[in-house]
């Protein structure tokens, strides 16, 4: 459960710090009013209330939610918070949107923030991070639960709330937009001169969504590790437990490691370098096998690999088939790690499967309706039927895999994203299927380039949390803003990490497809040592 609070964290944006735009001073020019503020109702929405109130510069107390816990944020100025609840006329939804607008020092932006696992939006550390970088801010809880509260997603009778699924999945983004976009400018005096989304994960697939659907909304969207591809790849990254199950063979966490250690070693100087990271894992062919006889200490006892551990394994990082060996979806990358082949002690003391939370609230709820449904019961067949069933019903809700963003295009926006290749979570496969859909759709990398950048970054897991190996972007929404506002189009993106023994080791992220190649001389520890080479496909 640390790793996964570690995780979940991970999942809330925090804003960086910005370089201001020239208008910056002038932004701020105009009367700053925090009181009697009215919101015109986004259509086919009713606004039930509006609240506005001054809050004093100091710490902000983060509330826990279950399963975080809470945080003091320290040094946010003062500012205006306002919520606004609205519902959708005839179905009985409350879904609040929260805008904070710094006092002083408004740089003219607006960032929106998405929201994590089955949360639509922030908590308060995203909005806090934001206005302490000068924007104004805004979220949404779209009217539905927290983290891993899925209650609202049945009715009394049993049967999927589309309501408030559409209100997750698309909805109550786009209304929180245009709500925030009149707050701003009731409360400055004038509209906000640029308007970003910031998200990873479920924030992520927010921000694909509103380029898809709402391509106006913003000059600029970061997602990152997005959640897109939803009603598919939430089914496969059940995959690791149905092959446990099904195999009766449940590897001890100490012995999933082994197996991640032996394919980074194989696979590490694949780039040149002997860095501890696989540069590209869809190049890693380490074979399971290999281990069959090792042993490993696990809490203090001897563990020795078997034939049936190295074929749960080859089949995780294989990813989910059908039994006549139709590929459904990528595994899990070699060289992340095995979360979604979480086990626990079961009755007798031997391992048990311990699904992942997201995964598994999206089989048992939305496709079986039977919240406590007994997920280890799944078999092969049933999965592949279930995998079917969920892009039956689901994929126009909330598949977010359009690949048409001409819209977006058109209307001048950016779409930035980058994602870990050691992502245990998210498979990064599904992220760049879908780029290589949109070139296919849209004319070609060089014309798609134009408005759309995806960087992959070896070693890092999902949304750069704390366990990740690799350098982690240190100013992703930075390069956005330099583009979206001096035309400066990234090539690479800066990232970071200190080692184990406290050093830090930078590395420039490649544009997609390009990888990161050691160029032979030079500390592996520094960007200035790699170049980025192109790959043929």
């Amino acid at each position: 459960m640390k790793r996964f609070l570690i995780i979940l964290a991970a999942g809330v944006p925090l804003a960086a710090a910005m370089c201001l735009p020239t208008s910056a001073a002038a932004a701020v020019a105009t009367p700053f009013t925090c009181s009697s503020i009215s919101v015109n109702a986004p259509a086919g929405t009713t606004v039930e209330s509006v609240t506005a109130q001054r809050q004093e510069a100091g710490t902000v107390n983060v509330p826990p939610v279950t399963p975080l816990p809470g945080a003091d944020i320290p040094g946010v100025p003062a500012h205006c918070a306002v919520t606004v609840t609205l519902t959708h006329p005839g179905v009985g939804d409350h879904a609040k949107v929260r805008v904070w607008l710094p006092e002083t020092g408004w740089t003219g932006r607006f960032q929106a923030l998405g929201g994590t696992a089955f949360a639509a939006g922030d908590y308060g550390a995203g909005l806090a991070g934001a206005i302490k970088s000068g924007y104004a801010a805004a979220t949404t809880d779209a009217g539905v639960g927290t983290y891993l509260d899925t209650t609202w997603a049945l009715t009394s009778a049993g049967e999927v709330n589309t309501a408030l699924l559409k209100n997750f999945a698309d909805r109550s983004q786009h209304e929180m937009t245009v709500v925030a976009k009149q707050v701003i400018a009731k409360v400055y005096g004038k509209p906000a001169s640029y308007s970003y989304w910031n998200g990873c994960s479920t924030g992520g697939r927010q921000g694909y969504m509103e380029a898809q659907r709402h391509p106006g909304d913003y000059d600029g969207i970061l997602a990152t590790a997005p959640a897109i591809n939803w009603d598919e790849f939430e089914v496969a990254t059940l995959w690791p437990q149905v092959v446990m199950n099904e195999e009766n063979t449940f590897p001890a966490p100490c012995e999933l490691n082994l197996f991640n250690q032996a394919a980074v070693k194989a696979c590490d100087p694949l780039d040149g370098a002997r860095d501890g990271l696989i540069g590209d894992p869809s190049t890693c062919d380490f074979d399971p096998r290999r281990l069959i006889g090792k042993t490993v200490e696990c809490e203090g006892k001897q563990e020795t690999i078997t034939a049936a551990d190295a074929a749960v394994v080859r089949k995780i990082w294989d990813g989910p088939r059908t039994p006549s060996g139709r590929k459904l979806w990528s595994g899990v990358p070699i060289g992340a790690g095995f979360d979604l082949a979480g086990t626990q002690p079961g009755p007798d003391g031997t391992r048990v499967g311990a699904p992942f939370p997201v995964p598994a609230a999206w089989v048992a709820t939305w496709l079986k309706r039977q919240p406590s449904y007994d997920l280890s019961t799944i078999t092969y067949a049933e999965f592949a039927k279930l995998f079917e069933q969920s892009q039956a019903e689901y994929d126009t809700i909330i598949g977010t895999d359009d690949p048409d963003l001409s819209a977006f295009r058109r209307s001048g926006g950016k779409l930035l994203t980058w994602h870990g290749q050691a992502d245990q979570l998210i498979p990064t496969q599904g992220t760049v299927n879908y780029r290589e859909r949109v070139e296919l759709a849209m004319g070609g990398s060089h014309r798609v380039d134009d408005f759309y950048r995806l960087f992959l970054a070896p070693g890092v897991d999902h949304c750069g949390n704390a366990t990740s190996t690799g350098p982690v972007p240190t100013d992703a929404l930075g390069a956005l803003t330099a583009w979206v506002e001096q035309d400066k189009a990234p090539r690479t993106l800066s990232a970071a990490i200190k080692d184990a023994s406290g050093k830090t080791v930078t590395r420039n992220l490649c544009l997609y497809p390009s990888v990161s190649r050691y160029t032979g001389y030079g500390d592996p520890a520094d960007a200035g040592s790699y170049y980025c080479a192109p790959v043929p496909r």
